[in-house]
C-alpha cells in the first residue's frame, strides 16, 4: 500500500480524534471525565441527568424530534467513552447513559453501582480487524506472532479475543498494542502494527480512506449489543424512574427514525462529529441504523456473562462477575427478545 503523507494522515486523524466511541455505543477505555453538554428544557421541576457521547443520544433524539414536549428537564454531560460515563453513574453524578457491550462488564468487575435497563441489538459487521491493503494475511489465524492495535476494555478488545479464539488462538499468541483509536490509526497508517481492531465509524472512515481492508468482522462472533445503564438511586426514585421510562421510549422511537431516515441521520451525525458524510452513511447502513430495541432478557445476561468470564480469565477484570446482579428488567414491557434479527438496508435506502 502506498504510504500516505503526514498531511494526508493528519486529515484523517482530525475527525477521528473527535470521537472516542461510536454512536452505537461501542466504547473505549479511558480516564477522561465528563464535560457540560447543555440542557434540554421541559415542563416541571424534575431534572434527569443523562450521560452522553459525541454524536450520541442527544443528537439522535433531537434529529428525530423526540426532545419535544418533555415533562422533565434533561441535563446532558458529555463523556469521551463508556467507562468514565459508568464511573459517573456509580458516583451518582449521572442518572442514565448509553454504552457498548463491554464497559458494563468492566464496571461490574469493579462492583460499581449500575443497572443495565435497556438493550439494543444491531449487526456487528462494523466491528472489524483491519489489515493494510497489501497485507498477505488472509484470516485471523495468520495473526499469530503479529502486532495488533486495540483500545483496552473496548468492544473491539473482546471482538479480538473472540475472533482469535474461533481459530484456536489467544491474546498471548499476538503482540497486543493497547492504543486509543486515533493512536491506533496513526500506528496502522505508519505500518507500525500489522492489524487494527476497531469499530464503526472508524471502520467506515478507514475503508473510505483506502487505508486497508477487512480481515474479519464481528458478525456471528460478538453479540452486537449496546445498553442504557442507570444509577440504582435514580431507579428507586419514583419520579425519576418514570422519567427514565419515558426517556427510553423516546430513544426507541428515535432509533426507529434512524432506520427509516439513514441519509438524514448520517448528515446530522457527520456534522456533529466531524466525520465525512460518506463514512457516516456507511456506518449507519452497516451498524448504527441496524439497531432494534430489545428486552434485557436471559439471553442478554448469558451473552454478557460470556464476556465477563473471558475477561476474568484474561485478568482484564479483577474478579468473577455475576452479571445478572447488574440488570434491572422493569422496562422490558412488550419489547421483542434480544435474539431479534437486526435490521438491514436495501440498495436504495
Amino acid at each position: 500500500m502506498r504510504r500516505r503523507t503526514p498531511l494526508a494522515t493528519a486529515a484523517l486523524l482530525a475527525p477521528l480524534s473527535l470521537l472516542l466511541s461510536a454512536c452505537s455505543g461501542a466504547s473505549t477505555a479511558s480516564t477522561s471525565t465528563g464535560s457540560g453538554g447543555g440542557h434540554t428544557d421541559g415542563k416541571g421541576s424534575l431534572t434527569l441527568n443523562v450521560g452522553d457521547q459525541k454524536g450520541g443520544s442527544e443528537a439522535v433524539l433531537r434529529a428525530a424530534g423526540e426532545l419535544d414536549n418533555l415533562d422533565y428537564k434533561i441535563r446532558w454531560s458529555t463523556f469521551t467513552s463508556g467507562p468514565p460515563l459508568l464511573e459517573a453513574i456509580n458516583a451518582k453524578a449521572v442518572d442514565i447513559g448509553g454504552v457498548g457491550n463491554t464497559p458494563p462488564v468492566s464496571a461490574a468487575g469493579a462492583d460499581s453501582k449500575i443497572k443495565v435497563v435497556s438493550a439494543s441489538h444491531g449487526t456487528a459487521k462494523g466491528d472489524t480487524i483491519l489489515v493494510p491493503k497489501d497485507s498477505k494475511l488472509k484470516s485471523p489465524a495468520g495473526l499469530k506472532g503479529k502486532s495488533v492495535a486495540v483500545a483496552q476494555g473496548s468492544s473491539a478488545h473482546y471482538q479480538l479475543v473472540a475472533s482469535l479464539k474461533k481459530v484456536g488462538l489467544g491474546l498471548k499468541d499476538v503482540k497486543v498494542k493497547y492504543l486509543q483509536p486515533a493512536d491506533g490509526l496513526a500506528a496502522f497508517t505508519a505500518h507500525k502494527v500489522d492489524a487494527w481492531a476497531v469499530w464503526d465509524p472508524y471502520t467506515s472512515q478507514a475503508l473510505r480512506g483506502k487505508l486497508g481492508r477487512v480481515l474479519t468482522d464481528g458478525d456471528g462472533v460478538t453479540n452486537g449489543l449496546a445498553f442504557q445503564v442507570a444509577a440504582p438511586g435514580a431507579l428507586d426514585d419514583k419520579k425519576k424512574s418514570a422519567a427514565v421510562k419515558d426517556y427510553l421510549e423516546r430513544l426507541r422511537r428515535a432509533q426507529n427514525w434512524v432506520y427509516k431516515h439513514p441519509r438524514a441521520w448520517a448528515k446530522v451525525w457527520a456534522k456533529d462529529t466531524g466525520l465525512p458524510y460518506e463514512a457516516a452513511y456507511d456506518a449507519v447502513r452497516r451498524t448504527n441504523g441496524t439497531r432494534v430495541t430489545v428486552a434485557v432478557d436471559k439471553n442478554v445476561i448469558a451473552s454478557e456473562q460470556q464476556i465477563a468470564d473471558a475477561f476474568t480469565e484474561l485478568k482484564l477484570i479483577p474478579r468473577k462477575v455475576d452479571f445478572s446482579k447488574f440488570v434491572d428488567t422493569r422496562f422490558n414491557g412488550q419489547l421483542p427478545p434480544s435474539t431479534t434479527t437486526p435490521r438491514t438496508y436495501g440498495k436504495e435506502s
